[in-house]
């Protein structure tokens, strides 16, 4: 396969782009700069209205070197879920820090990818859609050096797969793995000798090639009790027997699992086996402060010398309002920052630190208003949120302002990262 990358040139072009009220995260004090000029101006954060979201650039440069540099020594490769963030300069962040490729979930996210270069992607599930697969034989036809893997977890996806594509007339190819899944889990084929037919179907289709195995361990358990890890471990088992089994038409074979929370039980598992064995994990490089701080394996030991990731996003609400003694409203709500994971949690008063929210928590949120309890805080404080989930957080807003330290009283905006949902 091709060397991987990224179009740098188209993602150095973000930084022409003007500024102005398309972009909630952008002040009007911003209004005709571009991209660049205001990264340069080094606005302080002081100037930006709420509802805010930050990244920190410490930890943002932290995260990327970190898992770098831990799925290089446990020999394995990274195609990290590029549909955390949908940011072409996250990804390539990624990519010039070593990562095999991009991870996708989507034609419309693969059309993204597309448009800035990137010549490598996983698309984690099976692509259906006869026009996006027509689109994606052009892709593959105009563009030798672009690789692309799928998945398939029956018999009639690979037909359909493979009908769209000679439909098309497609001349190259397109490389397919067996998704095996797992009891009440999400995608994927529950037994294993419905696994091999699906794998002699590809085998058998024009259009494609058995290029390995894929599947999703992170929808077979929640938290990291004993329970939990021992039905992750089965499954990853089970995939390792299922490669053992199969005839692949590539001469590297992938061998792909990985979310953000087990990926210390995929190289323990998979990472001995003969394959390129890939990790999709994509929520580590922006982190948080709730569901993937507590399940992280870094939390559980696979750090190396007790390093940890650090969570890279903040939410920013504005007291607006006070109206009993216990209860504060804050101006950031459900079109703002993510709540499927876990509510905002308070963590200081930008200027008065910790203190004032100190044993404070956020009970609800509306579409425009969290519900703070228990604070010291006055109408017209600015509230730090820890946040939880990035998946569900950097898809509220297309133009993300990156500040040096999300803990200073008064941090500077040094960067943007525009997002592509």
């Amino acid at each position: 396969m091709p060397v991987t990358g990224i179009d740098a040139t188209a993602v150095d072009a973000l930084d022409g782009e003007p500024l102005d009220w398309r972009f909630k995260a952008i002040p009007a004090s911003a209004q005709g700069m571009t991209v660049a000029q205001a990264r340069d101006a080094r606005l302080p954060l002081d100037d930006f209205g709420t509802p805010l979201l930050t990244l920190d650039a410490g930890a943002l440069d932290h995260n990327v070197r970190m898992m770098a540099d831990w799925v290089s020594a446990a020999g394995m490769e990274l195609a990290p879920h590029g549909k955390t963030t949908m940011a072409p300069e996250l990804w390539r962040r990624q990519l010039d820090a070593g990562a095999w490729g991009i991870t996708l979930a989507t034609f419309p996210q693969l059309r993204v990818a597309r448009a800035f270069g990137v010549r490598r992607v996983l698309l984690a599930g099976a692509p259906l859609d006869p026009a996006g697969l027509a689109w994606l034989a052009g892709e593959l036809d105009g563009d030798p050096e672009f690789a692309f893997v799928c998945w398939a977890d029956s018999v009639r996806s690979v037909e359909l797969i493979d009908g769209a594509l000679r439909a098309a007339r497609a001349q190259r190819r397109v490389d397919v793995c067996v998704e095996l899944g797992g009891p009440n889990g999400r995608t994927g084929v529950r037994d294993d000798g419905d696994a091999r037919a699906v794998a002699d179907a590809i085998r058998a289709a024009p259009s494609l090639r058995l290029a390995g195995i894929g599947g999703y361990e992170g929808a077979l358990a929640h938290d990291a009790s004993e329970e939990g890890l021992a039905a992750v471990d089965a499954y990853l088992r089970r995939i390792a027997n299922l490669h053992g089994r199969l005839e692949y038409e590539t001469g590297a074979p992938v061998v792909t699992a990985g979310g953000s929370a087990f990926f210390d039980q995929v190289a323990e598992v998979l990472g001995g086996l003969d394959a390129q064995v890939v990790l999709r994990s994509g929520a580590y490089l922006v982190h948080d402060d709730g569901f993937y701080q507590d399940i992280t394996p870094f939390g559980r030991g696979a750090g190396a010398g007790g390093e940890h990731l650090r969570p890279a996003m903040h939410g920013w609400g504005r007291v607006v309002s006070v109206p009993e003694p216990a209860l504060a409203l804050l101006d950031v709500g459900r079109r703002d920052v993510p709540f499927d994971a876990g509510l905002p949690r308070p963590q200081l008063v930008r200027g008065k630190g910790a203190a004032p929210v100190e044993g404070a928590r956020v009970t609800a949120l509306n579409d425009q208003h969290a519900y703070l309890r228990d604070a010291s805080v006055e109408p017209g404080d600015i509230v730090r949120l820890g946040l939880s989930h990035p998946c569900t957080a950097l898809d509220k807003w297309t133009l993300i302002p990156v500040v040096d330290d999300a803990g200073a009283d008064h941090p500077a905006v040094t960067g943007y990262i525009r997002t592509y949902f």
